[in-house]
C-alpha cells in the first residue's frame, strides 16, 4: 500500500473499529488492518448484549462449592482443558489472587467506571452509523430456579443500583410468565435489567460502524499481518499481499495479542477464555422469546437474533488453536430444550471463538511503555463488545494528549510490567 498513513488500527473487532471511528472523525488519518471483514471474529460471536449491568467482572471463583461443582468439567458455564491450566498457571494464580474479597473490591469500582459509560457511548455511534434497527433497550432477562439465589442476587443489584446507576425490576413467578410467556417451565423468577441494550446481529452493528469509518475518510485493509517492525519513520505492517506504513500503532487484536506483544518485547499475562454458540430456526408456532435470557444457575445465555435464536455457551479455559470440543454446547442446549422451544440447528456447524483476559480483570487500554506511538486496547474479557465505544474515546483522547473522560491509570499495561 503506497503512503504513509497516521495511524494504523490492528484488529477490526468492536474495539479496533470503535477506535478507529473515533480517530478518524477528530481527524486523524487512519487504516483499519484485519485479515477479515470488520466484525467476523469474536465480535460476531458474542450474545449481542450491550450489558450496562455488568458492573461487576467475573472473579476466579474461590468457594469449595463452586470449585468441587467445576473440577469433573461437565458445567455448562466453565469448562477447562487441563493443558491449557498448566500453560496459563503463571496468569491463573495471578487471577487466583485478584479474585480475594479485598482485591476484588477494589477492581470493582474500576471496572465499573468503564462500564457505566457504555451505552452511552454507544450510543452516539449507533446514530451516526444509521444502526438503530439493529438495538433493543428494553433489556434482558436473568432467570433463577431457586428464590434463595434471586433474593441474594436482587440485594447485590439494589447495590449496584445505588453505586453505579444500574437500572433492573425483580419479577417474581407470576410476574416473569407474564413478561415471557414463551418459557415452558415455572421458575422462581427473574431480574429484568432494563438500563441493558440487545442487537439482532452483532456483526452486522460492527460493520455499520465500519461503513461510518470508510464514509467519514477512513481506509480498510484485508492484510493477514505477519509482522510488525518499528523505526524512525514509524511502524511498518508487513503481509503476503500489502505493506502498511504508519507514523502510530494502535494494537486491538484481542485475543491474538499475545504472540505481538511477546515480538515487542512485552510479557503480559494474556490468557484466553473460549466460547461456543448455534443458531436455531424459530419455532413454527411463532412463540419465542421477546428478551434474551440467561439461566444463572446452568450459565448459557439464549438471544433472538436475525438468524434464529442463538444459544452462546459459558467459558472454556483453551488455548486458542485446541481443536474444538463441542460437549459444552450440546450439554447447554441439553438443558434449553425443556425451558423454550427450539427450532432446528441452523448452522452448518457450532461457532467457536477466544476472549482476551488478564488476571485482574481489566482491560489494557493506553500507550505501550517501552515505544512512541504505539498504544493498547485488549483484554476486554466478556465485554469487548459492550467496552468497545469507552474504548474508542479513551485512546483518541490519549493519541490527542487530552485527558481522557475515564481516569486511564487503572488500566495501563504498567500494572503488569
Amino acid at each position: 500500500m503506497a503512503g504513509q498513513r497516521e495511524i494504523a488500527v490492528l484488529g477490526a473487532g468492536m474495539v479496533g473499529v470503535c477506535v478507529a471511528v473515533h480517530l478518524q472523525k477528530a481527524g486523524h488519518n487512519v487504516v483499519l488492518v484485519d485479515r477479515k471483514a470488520p466484525g467476523q471474529e469474536t465480535s460476531y460471536g458474542n450474545a449481542g448484549l450491550i450489558q450496562r449491568e455488568a458492573v461487576e467482572p467475573h472473579p476466579f471463583p474461590r468457594d469449595i462449592g463452586t470449585l468441587w461443582r467445576v473440577l469433573p468439567n461437565r458445567s455448562i458455564d466453565i469448562r477447562y482443558r487441563a493443558s491449557a491450566m498448566v500453560g496459563n498457571a503463571g496468569a491463573l494464580a495471578q487471577y487466583w489472587r485478584y479474585s480475594s474479597t479485598r482485591e476484588f473490591e477494589r477492581i470493582v469500582p474500576e471496572y465499573a467506571s468503564l462500564i457505566e459509560q457504555c451505552t452511552a457511548e454507544h450510543d452516539g455511534m449507533i446514530k451516526a452509523a444509521a444502526a438503530e434497527s439493529l438495538v433493543r433497550s428494553d433489556g434482558w432477562l436473568q432467570l433463577f430456579r431457586h428464590s434463595a439465589t434471586l433474593e441474594a442476587e436482587a440485594a447485590k443489584a439494589e447495590d449496584f443500583r445505588k453505586r453505579f446507576g444500574v437500572e433492573f425490576k425483580t419479577l417474581d413467578s407470576a410476574a416473569l410468565a407474564q413478561a415471557e410467556p414463551a418459557l415452558n417451565e415455572q421458575l422462581a423468577g427473574a431480574i429484568h435489567w432494563t438500563n441493558a441494550w440487545s442487537v439482532v446481529d452483532p456483526g452486522a452493528l460492527v460493520q455499520a460502524y465500519a461503513d461510518d469509518f470508510v464514509a467519514a475518510g477512513g481506509t480498510i485493509e484485508t492484510a493477514d499481518i505477519t509482522d510488525i517492525s518499528h523505526n524512525a519513520n514509524g511502524w511498518r505492517l508487513h503481509s503476503d499481499s500489502a505493506t502498511i506504513d504508519a507514523d502510530g500503532l494502535v494494537l486491538a487484536t484481542g485475543p491474538w495479542s499475545k504472540p505481538w506483544l511477546e515480538s515487542l518485547g512485552y510479557a503480559l499475562p494474556l490468557f484466553v477464555m473460549r466460547g461456543y454458540h448455534m443458531h436455531y430456526a424459530y419455532p413454527e408456532s411463532g412463540q419465542t422469546l421477546s428478551y434474551g435470557i440467561m439461566d444463572f444457575e446452568k450459565g448459557y445465555l439464549v438471544t433472538p437474533k436475525r438468524a434464529g435464536l442463538r444459544l452462546t455457551t459459558g467459558a472454556e479455559l483453551n488455548s486458542p488453536g485446541a481443536p474444538p470440543n463441542y460437549g459444552q454446547l450440546n450439554a447447554a442446549e441439553s438443558v434449553v430444550q425443556s425451558l423454550v422451544t427450539l427450532g432446528a440447528r441452523s448452522d452448518p456447524e457450532p461457532w467457536l471463538g477466544a476472549r482476551p483476559c488478564l488476571p485482574d480483570m481489566k482491560p489494557i487500554i493506553g500507550p505501550a511503555p517501552a515505544h512512541r506511538k504505539l498504544w493498547f486496547a485488549f483484554g476486554h474479557g466478556h465485554q469487548g463488545f459492550t467496552l468497545g465505544a469507552v474504548t474508542g474515546r479513551m485512546i483518541r483522547e490519549m493519541v490527542d494528549g487530552e485527558e481522557p473522560f475515564i481516569d486511564p491509570v487503572p488500566y495501563r499495561a504498567e500494572r503488569f510490567i
